[in-house]
C-alpha cells in the first residue's frame, strides 16, 4: 500500500464540500483508500463520506492517505492537491 502524508490547507479542514470532493475522487479507485489522522487513530475508509467526515481533520492538521492497487500514485496526488487548496473549487 503506498501513502502520503498531507497538510489540510482548507479553511474548512476536511468537511463539507472538501470532504465530498475528497469523497468522490477516492471512490473512482479500484484498490482501497484509507485517510487517518496522522499520529494516531485508526485509519477509515476513504469512499465513505461519514468516515470521513467522523476524523474531524481540521485546517492545518495532518492526515495519512493510503491507496492500493494500479494507479495509486497518481490518485494520492490528486487527493494531495485537493486537499492543498485553501478553498475547494466550485462546481
Amino acid at each position: 500500500m503506498t501513502q502520503r502524508n498531507v497538510k489540510i490547507e482548507s479553511k474548512v479542514g476536511l468537511h463539507a464540500r472538501p470532504a465530498a470532493m475528497f469523497v468522490q475522487t477516492a471512490a473512482r479507485a479500484a484498490g482501497d483508500v484509507t485517510v487517518a489522522k496522522r499520529g494516531g487513530g485508526d485509519p477509515v475508509n476513504a469512499k465513505s463520506i461519514l468516515s470521513v467526515l467522523g476524523l474531524d481533520a481540521r485546517h492545518g492538521e495532518e492526515i495519512v492517505i493510503s491507496a492500493d492497487g494500479d494507479g495509486a500514485d497518481a490518485l494520492l496526488d490528486e487527493l494531495e492537491a485537493l486537499l492543498s487548496k485553501p478553498e475547494p473549487e466550485q462546481a
